[in-house]
Formats: structure tokens, C-alpha cells, sequence
């Protein structure tokens, strides 16, 4: 038998049949072309749409919700018209089964996302419940787990307070919505209270109403609700007394308060002849000491004098302490900072 079969080598013969694929390729471009650029003005047209619907918030905000969550709700709502838009273009180039693949690839991205921002989302989303709920108002004294501060702001991500120090504390939002959270500052009135132990052998009855008179004479303590006289322990050596009193922290500042408050009573104290006895300790000696080695009390007339002079003088101040709101108040004016809360009016 004779092979009589040739291979075609010709460059030209070997290029027809590619020329002919892109030629039928470009035929059905040109031809698809007026169904793209419908499909490309249905998208652009939605995503407009889209963009006039996110600009047009004022009603969901009418509606008792706020800022945020009105911005929040637009987005989502530009992002479900947009996503019409393009199923719409899709179908017009028959080409809906790419929406599957498409999802199940979003899918996998969203997962993978959501893994490595899982932190980010989660404070975001706290804060956008933070901002709904209004636990807080900027300059309200807070408390979340261990740290006290002033509300400075509320971010996206943190929360930022002004410490009794001066220094920015920042919480993650996650933190706060998961954590106690004590608003000292969202009712005016505050209570204090300290503890003051006295001998077991004066009339606690005599005593409890020395403190209590002491109390409602100084300035800032309220009478109603009236201040307060607990005993709390009875002790080896002396008997505790826990003092309550209320203050309004509008004009009254709350740690000068209970300070004064101390100070007074135990002045009160002193002047009334009331021991408050030290704990006592029963000591044994194996040898006798002579009477020279006992020590003496060092006595010092002037400091003694210089000190009943201050005592005589002492002005009870209990007056607002300004210096964290006028540092809150600059940090507030210089700082360009989002911040998700109304400045608190002026009381």
C-alpha cells in the first residue's frame, strides 16, 4: 500500500480557519453591540437610581431612626438597585448563567472577608447599634469594666473617652455592647457614701444624728433625699458607720462633695469628744523596759497652731470641676474626627 496522504504546511492555509473564528467573532460583536449598550445604560440608570434614593435619607430619619442607621439603610438600599440593574443587564445578553457562578464566587469572598475583617464588622455593627440605642451622650462620665472616663466621641470602630488624667481612652464598640456599662452622668442626682468607724463604748443613737446634722448643713448635699446613717459592722474594736448623702451634679462636683463631706464629719467628730479608736493588738513583752526607754510624743506648738488656723478658715468648696468638659470641648473643636453622637447641650 501507498500513503498518499499530504500535510497541508502552508502559513496561509494554517491562518484561514483562526481569521475566519474572529471575523464570526467580531460579526457577533457588532451585532450584540446595540444589547450592551442597553444593558450598560440599565446598569448606570439603576445605580443612578440608586445614588438619588441614597440622597433622599430625611424620611427614614423622620421616621425615629438616626443618622447612621438612616446612611446604613440607604447604602443597602443603592446596593439591592444597583444589583437589580445588573441582573436585568444580564438577562437582556442572555447570559444569566453567570449569575450563579458569580454568587457562589461572592460566597467564597464573603467568607474569606469575613474571617479577616471579623473584628472591623463587628465594631462597626456595634457601633451602629450604640449610636440607635444612645447609651451615652458626648461629655456623660461613663463607666465600662475598669475604665472611667467622659464621652469624647463615637466612631465607626472605638469609642474615645477623656480619663480623669487628661488622656484619650479608646474602647472598642464591641467591648462596650458585650460589657456593663454605668452612664454617671445620665441622672443628675448621685448618691456617695463613706464609712466611719467610732468606739463600741459611745451611743451610736447620739452619734448617727451628730453625722447626720453635719451632713445637711453643708453646702450641696440635698434634703431630699435626705442624708443617711447605716451601721454596717460591729468590729472588735469599734463599730463602722456607713454615711449616704445625695448631690446634684449640675452645680456640685461629686469627688469634692464627698471629700467636704468627710472632712466635716470627722471635725464634727472631734469636736464632740468621739473616739474612733485604731484596731488593738495584744502584745506580749518578755522583758520589762525601764521607764526611759518609752518613747515620747514629739510636740510642736507651731504646727499645731498653723494648723487650728487653717481649720478655722476652710471654705467648703463643692463647686463643678470644668477642667475635663473645657479640655473635652477643645479636643471636640480641633479634632476632625467622625463622631457618631450630638454634642450634649449645655445644662
Amino acid at each position: 500500500m501507498q500513503n498518499n496522504l499530504q500535510e497541508q504546511l502552508a502559513v496561509r492555509s494554517r491562518l484561514t480557519p483562526a481569521s475566519e473564528k474572529l471575523q464570526e467573532i467580531l460579526n457577533k460583536a457588532l451585532q450584540m453591540l446595540p444589547l450592551f449598550l442597553l444593558a450598560l445604560i440599565v446598569v448606570v440608570a439603576f445605580a443612578q437610581l440608586g445614588a438619588w434614593l441614597t440622597r433622599r435619607s430625611a424620611w427614614l430619619r423622620r421616621l425615629g431612626f438616626s443618622e447612621l442607621a438612616s446612611n446604613l439603610g440607604m447604602r443597602f438600599v443603592r446596593l439591592v438597585i444597583t444589583g437589580i440593574g445588573v441582573l436585568i443587564a444580564l438577562e437582556l445578553l442572555d447570559a444569566t448563567a453567570l449569575v450563579s457562578a458569580a454568587l457562589g464566587i461572592a460566597g467564597v469572598i464573603g467568607i474569606a472577608l469575613g474571617f479577616a475583617f471579623r473584628n472591623i464588622v463587628e465594631n462597626y455593627l456595634a457601633g451602629v447599634l450604640l449610636r440607635t440605642r444612645n447609651p451615652f451622650a458626648v461629655g456623660d462620665q461613663i463607666q465600662v469594666g475598669d475604665f472611667i472616663g467622659s464621652v469624647v466621641r463615637l466612631t465607626s470602630r472605638d469609642t474615645v473617652l477623656m480619663t480623669f488624667d487628661g488622656n484619650h481612652l479608646r474602647i472598642p464598640n464591641s467591648d462596650i455592647i458585650t460589657s456593663a456599662l454605668t452612664n454617671f452622668s445620665r441622672n443628675p442626682l448621685r448618691r456617695f457614701g463613706f464609712n466611719v468607724g467610732v468606739s463600741v463604748e459611745l451611743d451610736l443613737i447620739k452619734v448617727r444624728q451628730l453625722g447626720i446634722a453635719t451632713l445637711t448643713k453643708m453646702t450641696g448635699i440635698l434634703t431630699d433625699p435626705a442624708p443617711r446613717c447605716l451601721v454596717a459592722e460591729l468590729g472588735d474594736s469599734a463599730v463602722s458607720l456607713q454615711f449616704f448623702a445625695w448631690i446634684n451634679q449640675t452645680d456640685t462636683y461629686f469627688l469634692k462633695a464627698r471629700s467636704e463631706a468627710i472632712r466635716l464629719v470627722k471635725s464634727a467628730f472631734d469636736d464632740a469628744g468621739i473616739e474612733m479608736p485604731e484596731p488593738i493588738y495584744r502584745i506580749h513583752i518578755a522583758e520589762n523596759l525601764s521607764a526611759n526607754t518609752q518613747p515620747k510624743p514629739i510636740a510642736n506648738p507651731a504646727m499645731s497652731a498653723a494648723m487650728a488656723d487653717v481649720t478655722n478658715h476652710a471654705e467648703v468648696d463643692v463647686s463643678t470641676d470644668e477642667t475635663i468638659p473645657e479640655q473635652l470641648a477643645a479636643d471636640l473643636e480641633s479634632s476632625n474626627e467622625e463622631n457618631l453622637l450630638t454634642k450634649k447641650p449645655k445644662q
